[in-house]
């Protein structure tokens, strides 16, 4: 009988009781990895506001995008900071001098391309075109250079904190392939 109760407080359907976290993905690497990028996101989104950053969700999304990527964390940073400054100062540039409408928008999308290209930042034209669409289009109560100077703050930090916490605390995926 005891036997018994034993079989059953260990096993279900055959298994052992611990098979049900693993199906389910409820590993180390996964708790880990999600408690890592927590507590960066968290420190980014303290940070930014402790700086008073008008829109100071920036930082833990960079941080976030940079965290869960795919992309070598490095390559992934350096693009997006190059790219957020790229599109930061064309942004700033073209709506200090123009009006922002549909016409002057495209051409600014356009010569973010033609920038980047230049300026052999090629990965980085995304993160300049998404730059360029927030100081152009999302409407603030600053000047565009002030806004301009904002957004990159704001995402430089979310890059910091997640480059730091790369190299600080690996992820569980990371140190395995070494």
């Amino acid at each position: 009988m005891e036997k018994g109760l034993a079989t059953i407080n260990t096993r279900y359907n055959g298994r052992p009781m611990g098979d049900w976290a693993s199906k389910l993905g409820f590993t180390r690497a996964p708790v880990i990895h999600s408690l890592r990028t927590a507590v960066a996101a968290v420190v980014s989104l303290l940070l930014a506001r402790g700086l008073k950053q008008p829109e100071f969700y920036w930082a833990p999304i960079s941080t976030i995008v940079i965290l869960l990527s795919p992309i070598n964390p490095m390559a992934l940073g350096w693009q997006r900071f190059a790219g957020t400054a790229m599109g930061a100062v064309l942004g700033a540039l073209i709506a200090s001098y123009l009006e922002p409408n549909w016409v002057v928008y495209g051409i600014g999308i356009f010569v973010c391309s033609i920038f980047s290209a230049i300026l052999r930042l090629h990965a980085a034209y995304r993160f300049a075109a998404i730059t360029v669409t927030i100081v152009l289009l999302v409407p603030h109560e600053h000047r565009p250079w002030i806004v301009a100077v904002h957004r990159f703050v704001e995402v430089s930090l979310g890059i910091a904190v997640a480059l730091l916490t790369t190299f600080a605390w690996p992820s569980p995926e990371r140190e395995q392939a070494r």
